[in-house]
């Protein structure tokens, strides 16, 4: 275990978790910021990107564990992400659909946000949202977070407004 909150635990993500990520990568409501969709073959390389965020940083994308029932609910974590010319340790979430509007992003982005300050030390915390995704921007909004930067940036389907939401320490 990674870390835990009051409903959620967050773990690393493993080959047994291949059809709850599927689940996820392969849900167009879920997938809509992307605007791409994911074969079999894209959610493989996901997992096993997560794997070597893993072993290249000590961070990545993390399973969202309900504690209730030991279901694997979403993906959040942190990962190092390309901004401008540089890069921004970013707090990531992508939840099942049915498991919307119950506050679980909320809460495990908060839990991200936590452990990036309090066992990583890091002063800064960011998160990487495509202009149209109000949800993502009011979790972000709800952890803290304030609007820092607007870019373009360069996804599956060419460029896309983005949102740089960040918070310190």
């Amino acid at each position: 275990m990674i870390f835990e909150t009051e409903r959620l635990y967050l773990r690393k993500i493993t080959q047994d978790d291949l059809a709850d990520l599927a689940e996820i990568l392969q849900n167009p409501n879920v997938m809509y910021a992307y605007e791409h969709d994911f074969s079999d073959n894209d959610v493989q390389v996901w997992l096993n990107r997560q794997i070597e965020r893993y072993n290249k940083n000590g961070v990545g994308l993390w399973a969202v564990i309900l504690k209730d029932t030991n279901e694997m609910i979403g993906q959040a974590g942190l990962t190092m992400q390309p901004y401008k010319n540089t890069e921004v340790l970013e707090i990531g979430y992508l939840l099942k659909e049915k498991f919307w509007h119950f506050g679980y992003a909320r809460e495990a982005a908060g839990g991200c946000k936590k452990y990036a300050f309090e066992n990583l030390h890091e002063n800064k915390v960011c998160s990487i949202i495509k202009a149209d995704n109000l949800a993502s921007i009011k979790v972000a909004e709800s952890i803290g977070m304030s609007k820092e930067d607007e870019f373009i940036t360069q996804y599956y389907n060419g460029d896309m407004l983005h949102f740089l939401y960040s918070i310190h320490r």
